[in-house]
């Protein structure tokens, strides 16, 4: 950050406490928020070629906008990419303007680059079946291939981000019938605990060489320490290799099976939206891949006047 004013420096970070306390936002949420803010200053202070205090900041135009999202594409970042820091960008500068008193408007009518939205590809059951066996068959230490099978069956049984199985803790086994889950922004929800995924955790566990402790991850990495998410997301991309399923068959898909394969089976929208701990019903429905027709069935089964 050293291209960038002090002032602006520390407007930065108050604006990512802000985040922090008040939104509730995720740390890798707010690094990857400090990160793209920290590019734009820094373009800025390079475009400008002076350093660049508040008051200057609350000058920008969207011509300078354009000047930098035209540098971020001409390094190769996809839309969707440059999208995402500008949004981050605007919501700096939405608070920064509060709390300085300037209007940014101009600054904020800067458009995001148009890109296709890419929806989430749910595994078909049987498939979904297939990788959580393949998963098991990639170590040759029994007790990790356990481990990872009941890393997966819980983002499949129960539709938890890979994030949350793995923030489970000691003081959570043996799983209960339903789990309490802190999820984005600190929303908590209640999850059903299915009897696969509670024997799938229960296996791991009678056989993990590591003791269980309350305060402890409940998955444990080779060494003893936290498992990461990249283990598993390794051990699914070997397992999925050996399927011949596509790349798209990450664990992340394994929860949008999750809800693709409720709603399936007759499961209701709003029902699996809480289960998922999404705030809005749109993200269910791309999660679900459901078209038109199938939300309509939905509607005209559920509502009095149908």
């Amino acid at each position: 950050m050293s291209l960038i004013s002090p002032a602006a420096r520390d407007a930065l970070e108050a604006w990512v406490g802000h985040q922090r306390a008040l939104k509730g936002a995720a740390e890798n949420t707010l690094t990857a928020y400090r990160g793209d803010v920290t590019e734009f200053l820094a373009f800025i202070t390079a475009y400008k070629g002076e350093c660049q205090g508040l008051a200057a900041l609350a000058r920008i135009t969207v011509t300078d906008m354009r000047a930098w999202m035209a540098e971020a594409r001409s390094g190769g970042i996809a839309p969707r990419s440059l999208a995402r820091k500008l949004s981050a960008v605007k919501a700096f500068y939405r608070w920064l303007a509060e709390r300085e008193g300037f209007e940014p408007t101009a600054m904020l009518s800067a458009r995001a680059p148009k890109f296709q939205k890419k929806l989430p590809r749910p595994l078909a059951v049987d498939a979904a079946r297939n990788l959580i066996d393949a998963v098991e068959m990639q170590s040759q230490q029994p007790w990790v291939g356990a481990r990872d099978v009941a890393v997966v069956t819980l983002l499949w049984g129960c539709g938890l981000r890979i994030s949350e199985a793995l923030g489970l803790r000691g003081a959570d086994a043996p799983l209960p019938e339903t789990l309490r889950i802190t999820g984005k922004g600190n929303k908590e929800r209640v999850v059903p605990v299915l009897p696969a995924a509670r024997d799938a955790v229960d296996a791991y566990l009678r056989i993990c060489p590591y003791p269980l402790q309350p305060g402890q991850s409940l998955f444990r990495a080779i060494r003893g320490g936290a498992l990461g998410p990249g283990a598993i997301q390794k051990v699914v991309a070997r397992a999925r290799m050996q399927l011949g399923l596509p790349a798209s068959a990450t664990p992340h898909a394994m929860r949008h099976s999750f809800a693709t394969h409720l709603l399936d089976a007759g499961g209701d929208l709003r029902a699996i939206q809480e289960l998922l701990g999404h705030a809005s019903l749109s993200t269910t429905q791309a999660y679900t891949a459901v078209d038109t027709a199938r939300l309509m069935e939905v509607y005209d089964r559920a509502h009095p006047k149908a």
